[in-house]
């Protein structure tokens, strides 16, 4: 699909709300009644625990085996290829993305946040969200529920969480597309689903596929940014992290950080995979905040629409290079995991932005229980 075709199918203005692309509000009130005849309102609603990753559960690890052909695609032409790190808007458009991840890795089932989307929902706030693969294989009633939802768009974020920047070829096509596939294959069961039937053709309102990638850990390489562009997806970044990954944040910390980073254009990060410490909490803070300040939510593609990408030709967090940190090895991942159920660095590498003020506490602590020791050690000597 050409840029100038993509921009074609989301341009407009939303019914009531100036500045804000019609493309997406023209499926509203289909995918509405799609979702209302398939998922009553408690279907919908946050379960208490869900939010708990389940570790050392192995049942979704593996893709499962198709011969059902991915709906068909176009490499993303050459002006838009590269890592998509925020939009230049015309002037006066104060419009924003906010963006969600759902990581999943292998040996772990991830939870879901159903705060964060009961808020988006309760307050009509437009989002994209970034799942993995594996996620939509082991959330299957979530997926399909996020899928049928006009407030949301749903988008690439690899299969099973791997470093793309240390993947070789059959890995990284496997991350690639394995989400392609799981994505799907949710459409195909809701389109088959007898819920489905009294809303009639309500499934044409509904991405065929997804079009939109996110690195995990936001690192990649010149060959991986290129296979995901030739796999008809655009690259996004992110030019504000809400920094939820890190638990030492407190709501009104994250709420702080973006608002006073935020400008029209931004796309933000944060995570719906129960992963967001205090990001459920942050929203109510947050959003009233921007609102006032004039600020409008739209989804990825809505807000690619309305302007010019920002375009860079790596993967990085707020600088190049800092995403290099998180290049260590799948297996030496794996084998942290197996030993400790801890919240360590390698337990967490769907961190995509820790907050650089936790490893110094974290060396102070160990400073001090390290000189604690040694005075202990030193006493009984003396005794």
């Amino acid at each position: 699909m050409r840029w100038q075709t993509y921009q074609a199918m989301v341009v407009g203005a939303l019914i009531g709300v100036p500045c804000v692309p019609t493309a997406a509000h023209a499926d509203s009130e289909p995918r509405a009644a799609l979702q209302a005849a398939c998922f009553a309102p408690s279907a919908l609603s946050a379960v208490p625990g869900e939010r708990a990753a389940v570790r050392r559960s192995y049942q979704f690890d593996r893709t499962p085996k198709t011969d059902v052909a991915l709906a068909p695609f176009t490499p993303v032409p050459a002006n838009q290829r590269g890592a998509i790190r925020r939009v230049d808007l015309p002037k006066g458009e104060k419009l924003i993305a906010l963006t969600f991840d759902l990581c999943e890795q292998r040996g772990e089932i991830a939870g879901y946040d159903g705060d964060v989307f009961d808020y988006l929902r309760r307050e009509n706030i437009r989002a994209t969200v970034f799942a993995g693969g594996k996620w939509m294989r082991s959330h299957a009633a979530r997926t399909e529920q996020l899928l049928s939802d006009p407030l949301f768009e749903i988008a690439n974020h690899g299969d099973t969480h791997q470093n793309l920047r240390l993947a070789d070829g059959p890995m990284a096509n496997a991350e690639i597309l394995g989400p392609q596939r799981a994505y799907e294959a949710a459409r195909r069961r809701l389109s088959e689903n007898q819920c489905a039937a009294p809303v009639g053709d309500a499934m044409r309102n509904v991405p065929s596929r997804l079009s939109l990638f996110r690195f995990p850990y936001g690192a990649c390489n010149a060959t991986t940014l290129a296979a995901v562009n030739d796999a008809g997806l655009l690259a996004i970044q992110w030019d504000v992290s809400s920094g939820d990954p890190d638990p030492s944040l407190s709501a009104q910390a994250i709420a702080a950080g973006i608002i006073r980073r935020v400008k029209p254009g931004a796309i933000i990060v944060a995570h719906g995979n129960g992963r967001g410490w205090n990001m459920a909490a942050a929203l109510p803070v947050a959003i009233p905040k921007l609102k006032a300040l004039g600020y409008q939510f739209v989804t990825v593609s809505e807000l690619l629409a309305r302007g010019t990408p920002v375009i860079a030709d790596s993967c990085y967090d707020s600088r190049p290079g800092d995403t290099d940190r998180y290049d260590f090895p799948v297996s030496l991942t794996a084998k942290a995991k197996s030993k400790t159920s801890s919240a360590t660095a390698l337990d967490l590498p769907w961190l995509e932005s820790p907050s650089s003020a936790a490893a110094p506490r974290r060396a102070a602590d160990k400073a001090k229980t390290k000189g604690a020791t040694a005075k202990a050690r030193s006493d009984r000597k003396q005794d």
